[in-house]
């Protein structure tokens, strides 16, 4: 569960970098793979499946706001 929580931890400090700095593309990208990382993780009852959605949500609402700022 250690190592889960790193990668999950990981991906979404990932994906909010980009965010704060601006750089769609990087964002779109690590948004796609911190979907797969939430899933997997949500799927092995470290977290549970609603909190998996609603981060997934969260992280997709600010690379959706990146995108419609330019």
């Amino acid at each position: 569960n250690t190592s889960l929580r790193s990668r999950f931890r990981t991906v979404v400090k990932t994906v909010q970098k980009a965010v704060i700095g601006g750089d769609k593309a990087k964002a779109g990208e690590s948004f796609k793979l911190a979907q797969s990382v939430i899933d997997s993780v949500a799927d092995k009852g470290v977290f549970h499946k609603n909190k998996a959605a609603r981060l997934k949500s969260r992280l997709a609402a600010k690379v959706k706001a990146l995108a419609l700022a330019a």
